[in-house]
């Protein structure tokens, strides 16, 4: 995720970090080219382009406008509410730590609140198709089935049962169980919704269909400016291509928030801020440091 302040001017035209100039130059500069050279041949053959008429490219450019629009705003959505379920993570992971403040020994509290780091770990793994077991077995004190679908829910489940054998020992009352598993089911929906998001990306179809359409109006674009404008027509598809390539490029980023493109989530800042406020609940003092924005991409 980019982390920077508003730049200046000179920031704004020149800036690349975060940006998708870098992705789409290729395909603005074959545009840009293609309108070249078909600005050469109206030169050369003027007759070839004088009944085309720019009016159809003004309408199939405002309804592509408003159709890219309704799908960025899709996938931003998913940008957003995959944020909102990883600040749901940290706020259960929190109450979890007061709620099991006296209920246990020292020990049992540290096994079960290292267990809740690698139920993170995990869970962030799985949504970026990562070894699961890797990421969850140096917090734990014995390794998950390897052969489980879902290591990280596993790990969940062993929680609960341990949550669950202390209520029946007498250890912990019934309220206090019942509270401690309410945790556990928010954190279990948190998952489920990560992975909805994951794992059901924008309908295909709709996808396809915008992607051809930007590529053949860019294409087309300059045969009907290329009578009225003449030698500006390639400067004006730099500026189209580069409009349309972009939001197009935004909104397959913003798909997927889990990644590791520089625009998505801060997964790996999210899990630092839980490892540090879980060791710091188990009395450590000398924590791993915040991660920070490295050239203003924070990771």
């Amino acid at each position: 995720m980019i982390v920077r302040a508003k730049p200046n001017l000179i920031g704004i035209l020149f800036s690349l970090k975060g940006s998708i100039a870098k992705r789409i130059a290729l395909r603005s500069l074959l545009v840009t080219l293609l309108a070249s050279v078909i600005v050469l041949v109206e030169t050369w053959h003027p007759a070839y382009f004088s009944k085309v008429n720019a009016t159809p490219f003004t309408l199939l450019g405002l309804s592509l406008s408003i159709f890219m629009s309704f799908r960025n705003n899709a996938c931003y959505d998913r940008w957003w509410e995959g944020r909102k379920q990883l600040g749901q993570l940290i706020i259960e992971v929190r109450s979890l730590i007061r709620q099991t403040q006296g209920l246990m020994d020292e020990i049992e509290r540290a096994h079960v609140l290292r267990e809740l780091c690698g139920f993170a770990h995990g869970l962030i793994a799985r949504l970026r198709r990562e070894d699961e077991s890797a990421a969850i077995n140096p917090w734990t004190k014995s390794a998950i089935e390897a052969s489980h679908p879902n290591l990280t829910d596993a790990l969940l489940q062993r929680i609960g049962a341990h949550f669950s054998t202390l209520a029946h020992s007498g250890r912990i009352s019934e309220w206090r169980y019942t509270q401690l598993e309410a945790r556990l089911v928010s954190l279990s929906q948190v998952q489920a919704s990560c992975e909805r998001i994951k794992s059901t990306p924008l309908p295909f179809p709709y996808t396809l269909l915008l992607h051809r359409t930007i590529y053949l109006f860019c294409i087309l674009l300059p045969f009907a400016m290329a009578e009225p404008l003449g030698w500006l027509t390639p400067v004006f598809t730099a500026i189209v291509s580069y409009t349309f390539f972009g939001l197009d490029e935004i909104g397959d980023d913003l798909e997927d928030p889990f990644g590791f493109d520089e625009n998505d989530l801060p997964c790996n800042a999210i899990l630092r801020t839980l490892e540090r406020e879980v060791l710091a609940a188990l009395g450590q003092t000398d924590l791993p440091p915040a991660l920070e924005p490295i050239e203003y991409v924070l990771n």
